[in-house]
């Protein structure tokens, strides 16, 4: 009886040292590939903080209030400012989500939510092989669509060749992000009686609103910094805002045009041209965020600026 207990010790300490020496090997190979993948997290990320590091240093030097909201100067004069680039950026940002926002929103519902046929497959296709286009020949297209047509460059036609980037990244991160809304939620919509209609507008596109708004955001940090496209359709412009039939001037443009200057005051303003650029991207993202995922904090907004207007 004594030599079973002892062999059934003997088996549960060759057990526990065989358990052990296996989790020790585990926790090893984990420490291992955490370290890895650390490592090339940190190879990834550090050109990425050098340059945010170079740009803030260098742009920094440039950004005064004169350099914000003043005209253009005479180049190698030190009187380069980049006041008409920040507001044709703001205004074609603005119209290119106006046109092409929408378009993309609703292909990613059609796709979702009644796009199990063959029509919906050929537009996926389509939108895939569109996103890889190089911008360049979206501006050409633009260029001899509007430009040649209406005779002269305008803003219009800048944003029309940005909105043909912007409406494939919208509609295919729109379908993911509504196929993430679980389908339970749609039959209980249908058990209620309400129609598909009612219930994509009311409960699935709301149940998806984050990741709609990052494929807009994503969509609008793409085009944002375009410049192929500019050169072809808004041309540039030293004055602020003449019309939407007008060249106008835009960060990119003016960033492209410093960075081949031969002049210190030029290339200091072309830092300072993308330093603006990615805080005016950054605004964006922070601005679109905190305004529609906050939902009580945008109703409190809209009601005091509403309370605002009646007390006028």
């Amino acid at each position: 009886m004594s030599i079973t207990v002892d062999n059934r010790r003997d088996k549960r300490a060759e057990y526990r040292a065989m358990f052990k020496a296996n989790v020790r090997g585990r926790l090893w190979v984990d420490k291992i590939m955490v370290g890895v993948i650390l490592t090339c997290a940190l190879i990834a990320i550090t050109p990425l903080m050098w340059i945010l590091f170079e740009l803030f240093v260098q742009g920094g030097q440039a950004l005064s209030w004169e350099f914000l909201t003043q005209e253009p100067g005479a180049i190698g004069q030190g009187t380069i400012a980049i006041g008409p680039a920040i507001q044709g950026t703001l205004i074609i940002i603005g119209l290119s989500c106006i046109i092409g926002l929408p378009i993309g929103i609703m292909s990613g519902v059609y796709l979702s939510e009644f796009g199990g046929n063959w029509l919906a497959t050929q537009i996926r296709f389509f939108l895939d092989v569109f996103m890889q286009f190089p911008s360049i020949v979206l501006g050409v297209f633009a260029f001899l669509a509007i430009v040649l047509v209406l005779g002269h460059f305008s803003l219009w036609a800048g944003a029309v060749a940005l909105s043909l980037i912007m409406f494939p990244i919208v509609a295919r991160s729109t379908e993911e992000a509504l196929k993430m809304v679980p389908w339970s939620i749609r039959e209980a919509g249908a058990a209620l009686g309400l129609r598909k209609w009612i219930v994509t507008l009311r409960i699935i596109i709301p149940g998806a609103k984050k990741g709609i708004l990052t494929g807009a955001l994503l969509s609008i940090s793409r085009v944002g910094g375009e410049t192929a496209p500019l050169i072809m359709t808004v041309l540039g412009s030293s004055v602020f805002f003449q019309g939407l039939d007008s060249p106008m001037d835009a960060l990119p443009l003016r960033i492209w045009r410093m960075s081949l200057l031969p002049y210190d005051d030029a290339r200091l303003a072309g830092w300072g041209a993308a330093l603006v650029l990615v805080l005016v991207i950054l605004a964006i993202h922070v601005g679109v965020r905190y305004f529609f995922l906050n939902r009580d904090n945008g109703k409190g907004i809209i009601a005091k600026l509403l309370n605002g207007g009646k007390r006028n």
